[in-house]
């Protein structure tokens, strides 16, 4: 998990004991006693035997007749379960008197078998069987057995799961095949890998079985990340090897990375390529997650948006799941504050000098500890970069906030706050073969390169902008756009059998200030590829919590191309006509001061 997972070695041959006096669900005063023990668990997953490494911490005064909650986690992508972030999860749990089992995700570290993108059916399955052994029902590879688990029944150990991205999605995976999980807290994750990876933000009237824009500088780097696995952790289990041509993924993943690689999206490998994702994604099995489920999710994030989060919180919570949603400040694509500013930072293992950790705390202490009185928060909460005291930086709420306040795209390139202001015009656009528009180079905090500013270039894409705000406006939330398009090359070549034929464009929101400087928040864009051009169509914009000062501009884009995606086969000209009865419409979730 790019931006979260340093590599610390901790190879252990036999426990090693820490001692403090130890207080359950409680900080110590100092490190409290527990020992850690390295194991190997061989478990059945999709249809074969895995060998997962994994790390038990016990705390000590911890056994049969005085048994504990447990805390299971893994790691992000490409890392393993000495990670600096997964490995603070075991030794500060344990410091708080839970049982940590903390463990190298299937084809990660030093665990067998392929990586299989957090599939139920696999990673879920493999996760279920140290369950079994956190229950006492199933031994360690050495004979290790846990009889000091604080069980709800027999065969039934109280358990919960924390984690982020890779290690978030599994929770959800994992409680969908096994509904002995008791709490969940997945952090930056994905609901939909399709969207994720693929993103095509265009809603309501069209096909939304049409892929978006692959996203491939971020999918790319995962894909290199898996296969060079079996280079980076040497290892002699065969179960870690697929073939020559698919080393260390399973076949329907290496076939995935193909397709969206290959620029050409036919109706058969649209189909399977948008079934084999969603099938490893939580859209598809929620209906069977019934552990409650506190989201965390990133504000400065580009691969996992905090729409990703915010469909997972709405369907759980339309099928009676208990499920709260945090907004923090960072993900994938960086945003960390100071620690001291008050924000979790999970590699320094000290869930109680932030507001998402000491929410974490209460979560466990509710659903693990079973301390009913325990206020767990609120339903909502986002972090707001313009609070400079980190007693008030997180705004809570009871809903989301609604869409309720509405510009529209005026023919003269104005964004005006009453159709009546609306004047007839049209305006056009032309991609060229090569991209014209940058958003982010997605690994460029990653590898420690600059990135350059977000820009456009002239002729190729087209703003709408508003006159200055009167007052300060918040916006919360994923901004909505409702669009129409002319474009004759794009429709008489969108019915060819070939999705890749259809238009791209790539929708977003600038604050332009009154210096002239142009903010497009946290490099968040909207890929779309339109189905129908005949037809008008919505596009729901990456969530963002972001302050719009009295004095400053909003600028709406929509733009031919971005060179973090792939975009348009060939040129595809654009017009964009506007009069006060028939144009375009941005919506924006806003909150009062």
């Amino acid at each position: 998990m790019p931006g979260i997972r340093a590599a610390l070695a901790l190879t252990l041959t036999a426990p090693l004991t820490l001692t403090a006096p130890l207080v359950l669900g409680r900080p110590a005063a100092a490190a409290a006693q527990y020992t850690v023990t390295a194991l190997k668990f061989t478990v059945p997953a999709g249809g074969r035997d895995c060998t997962v490494d994994a790390d038990l911490y016990r705390p000590a005064g911890v056994d049969r007749a005085h048994p504990a909650p447990a805390v299971l986690a893994t790691n992000g992508f490409g890392g393993s379960k000495s990670d600096g972030s997964t490995d603070a999860i075991g030794k500060d749990f344990a410091r708080r008197g839970y049982v940590g089992l903390v463990y190298s995700g299937l084809g990660f570290g030093r665990s067998g078998c392929l990586v299989s993108l957090d599939d139920p059916d696999i990673d879920g399955k493999a996760a279920s069987g140290l369950i079994d052994f956190l229950a006492g029902t199933r031994a360690a590879d050495d004979g290790t057995r846990a009889d000091f688990v604080t069980l709800d029944a027999k065969g039934d150990p109280r358990v919960g799961m924390i984690g982020g991205s890779y290690g978030g999605a599994i929770q959800l995976a994992t409680a969908a095949v096994d509904h002995r999980v008791d709490a969940l807290v997945p952090l930056i994750t994905w609901h939909d890998l399709a969207y994720a990876l693929d993103p095509n933000n265009a809603v309501g009237k069209v096909n939304w079985t049409v892929p978006g824009a692959f996203k491939w500088q971020w999918t790319n780097s995962f894909y290199l990340s898996g296969e060079t696995q079996p280079l980076t952790v040497p290892s002699l289990d065969p179960t870690r090897i697929n073939s020559l041509t698919c080393l260390h993924f399973v076949t329907r993943a290496c076939a995935m990375f193909r397709t969206l690689n290959s620029g050409s999206y036919p109706a058969k490998a649209t189909a399977d390529l948008l079934a084999y994702l969603r099938s490893v994604s939580p859209v598809s099995y929620l209906n069977r997650v019934k552990a409650p489920t506190l989201l965390v999710q990133g504000q400065a994030d580009t691969l996992f948006n905090l729409n990703e989060a915010t469909a997972t919180y709405k369907t759980l919570r339309a099928r009676g799941t208990t499920a709260k949603m945090i907004w923090q400040s960072w993900g994938h694509s960086g945003g960390m504050t100071d620690p001291a500013a008050g924000e979790l930072d999970l590699s320094q293992g000290d869930l109680q000098s932030s507001y998402v950790g000491k929410r974490i705390l209460a979560w466990f202490d509710r659903y693990l500890l079973q301390r009913e009185n325990t206020d767990t928060g609120p339903a909502f909460a986002y972090y707001r970069d313009w609070i400079t005291d980190p007693a008030d930086t997180y705004a809570t709420a009871g809903q989301l906030p609604a869409l309720d306040e509405k510009f529209y795209l005026s023919g003269d390139g104005k964004l005006v706050d009453n159709r009546a202001k609306v004047a007839r015009g049209s305006r056009e656009y032309t991609n060229w073969l090569v991209p014209t528009s940058h958003s982010e180079s997605s690994l460029s905090g990653t590898i420690g390169l600059p990135d350059p500013a977000p820009y456009d270039t002239v002729g190729t894409y087209l703003g709408w902008t508003s006159e200055p705000l009167t007052h300060t406006t918040d916006v919360v939330g994923a901004p909505k756009a409702t669009l129409k398009v002319v474009s004759p090359k794009a429709r008489r070549v969108q019915n060819s059998g070939d999705a890749a034929d259809n238009l791209v464009l790539f929708a977003k929101l600038y604050d332009l200030a009154p210096d002239g400087t142009k903010t497009l928040v946290h490099r968040l864009v909207a890929p779309v590829r339109v189905p129908d051009v005949t037809k008008s169509f919505t596009v729901t914009l990456p969530g963002i919590v972001h302050r719009y000062a009295k004095g400053h501009r909003l600028q709406f884009v929509i733009a031919a191309s971005d060179d973090a995606y792939t975009g348009n086969r060939g040129i595809k000209p654009v017009t964009v006509v506007s009069s006060p009865q028939d144009t375009g419409v941005l919506e924006l979730p806003v909150v009062a001061d």
